[in-house]
Parts: C-alpha cells; sequence; structure tokens
C-alpha cells in the first residue's frame, strides 16, 4: 500500500525459522475519521486476520459483504476484495507460505476466499483465547511474536512431495512431471497433492503468475509512456490475444486493464496485506 505513515500501514518480517510457514505479517489501523477502502490482489496465499477494533468489513468481487469479528481465515486468495478500515480499525494479517496453512490446520481451503473461524478447522477453541491474549499486548512486534511461539505446537513438517513442490525452481521444466518421476509416482497423484496441501492447482498458480506479470508491466509501462502498449504487454505474457488479458483482469480483480490503471493508487500489491 502506498501511504504507508499516513494510514499506519507496515509489513513485518518473520524469522528465518518461519520462513517456510508465513512470508510475512502486516498491520494496519485507521486513526483518521473517515473509512479507508483499498483492494487486495489475489495472492494465492491464505491469510489469518485478526481484528483489534471497529470491525472492517470485506467485500467480494460478488458484493457479499462480510465484517470481521475477532479473527477469520481467508483464502487460498484467488480473486481480488475490497476490505474497508473504519475509524479504530486496526487488523494483524498473518499470511500463510505455500502448504503452511494444511501444516498447521491438517487441511487446505478449497474454495475462493472463504470466510471461516480458525476454531472451525480444529478441535479446540485456541483461537478464541489467542485473541484474547493479544488484545492486551499494546506491542505489535511482540504480538507477532506470541503468535509465532503459539504456533509451534500445531505445526506439521513438510512431507517430502510438497517440499519438492514449494522448493522447485527449473523454470524450463514441468514440476509435476518431473516431481512424479522422482518419486515414481503418478503425475496426477503429484497434482492430487499439489491440490490437497497447497489449496490450488499448478495449472492456476502458472495462470496467476502470467496475470503478475501482466500487472507489473502494465505499472511499469503507466509509469514511462502516456499510453500503454497492450499488444507488446500480450506478446510478453504469453497471451493469445488482448481479450484473454482483458479477461484475467476481470476474472482476478472484476475490473478491466485500463480501469486497473486508473484505481491502482488503491489496489494493494499480491504481497503487501
Amino acid at each position: 500500500m502506498k501511504n504507508a505513515e499516513e494510514n499506519n500501514n507496515y509489513r513485518i518480517a518473520v524469522p528465518s525459522a518461519f520462513e517456510t510457514v508465513f512470508s510475512h505479517f502486516y498491520f494496519a489501523e485507521n486513526k483518521t475519521a473517515f473509512p479507508i477502502t483499498k483492494t487486495l490482489l489475489p495472492s494465492f496465499q491464505t491469510i489469518l486476520v485478526f481484528n483489534f477494533g471497529t470491525k472492517p468489513t470485506l467485500k467480494s468481487s460478488q458484493n457479499t459483504i462480510l465484517q470481521v469479528e475477532k479473527c477469520i481465515v481467508l483464502g487460498p486468495i484467488k480473486q481480488a476484495f475490497d476490505y474497508t478500515l473504519e475509524p479504530n480499525s486496526q487488523i494483524l494479517v498473518a499470511n500463510f507460505k505455500k502448504d503452511a496453512f494444511y501444516r498447521f490446520f491438517g487441511n487446505a481451503l478449497l474454495t475462493h476466499s472463504l470466510p471461516i473461524h480458525p476454531d472451525a478447522s480444529i478441535t479446540e477453541n485456541c483461537f478464541a483465547t489467542l485473541w484474547e491474549e493479544l488484545k492486551i499486548i499494546s506491542n505489535i512486534k511482540q504480538r507477532v511474536d506470541y503468535i509465532l511461539e503459539f504456533c509451534k505446537p500445531y505445526l506439521g513438517e513438510q512431507n517430502l512431495v510438497t517440499t519438492l513442490l514449494a522448493n522447485f525452481k527449473e523454470e524450463a521444466l514441468d514440476p509435476i512431471k518431473t516431481i512424479a518421476s522422482k518419486m515414481n509416482q503418478s503425475e496426477r497423484n503429484i497434482q492430487l497433492n499439489q491440490k490437497k496441501f497447497f489449496g490450488h492447482t499448478m495449472k492456476e498458480i502458472n495462470r496467476y503468475e502470467r496475470f503478475l506479470k501482466a500487472v507489473e508491466l502494465v505499472q511499469k509501462s503507466a509509469a514511462v509512456a502516456e499510453k500503454t502498449d497492450w499488444i507488446f504487454i500480450v506478446d510478453q505474457c504469453g497471451y493469445y490475444d488482448q481479450s484473454q488479458l482483458i479477461h484475467d483482469f476481470k476474472y482476478y480483480m472484476n475490473i478491466s486493464p485500463t480501469k486497473f490503471l486508473k484505481f491502482q493508487n488503491d489496489i494493494c500489491g499480491s504481497r503487501a496485506m
């Protein structure tokens, strides 16, 4: 997000011991007298949101509106949504990395941005208790440290398949085929594990990465030229034509590329929250 100091929002890095679990934490509060509304781009991450002030609201592309009570889980976030911080709102967001949500809760959410209370995913009401304990801690960094310490007993180890999927770096190779061969398993079995542990398929994430590349090129183009070269962006990102690019913008963000350019100051990057 822009205007971080004005809106008092910022990212919080995690210690190296937790770098396979969380990409980062995010804190935001609204000390103004007016609501602040932003759009969060899809991230294909699952997020855990704690609310410590006035109830913020979430609005999906289908215009479903949800108030955040104490804490909720959303994800994997495959489509953009609007969120509004009302005056005196204060949120702390944990961003789960790759298969970490499965390692923590024992299952992956498979629907688009399904909001649930985290206690619904485990047999204990520990998150209601955690929220009460976090509420009395005023220092944000200490809240993060408390969450990290809290999660240790619940966190399971990565298995070999998820480790290989999470760490696959060979862009020229098909990860499903390569890992299936390495593990002496069928490609179908690796695909099922991908869906089970990460909450999405390789096809979905590849499409999303292509879209992210398009967003980056659109932003760079807007910064240096008055007119965006859409044909260049289509070609560089591997789209069939401009209509396919427009389709992806509407699918992920519910707006056209030109409207994205117009409103991008109100849009958080996919790794911002």
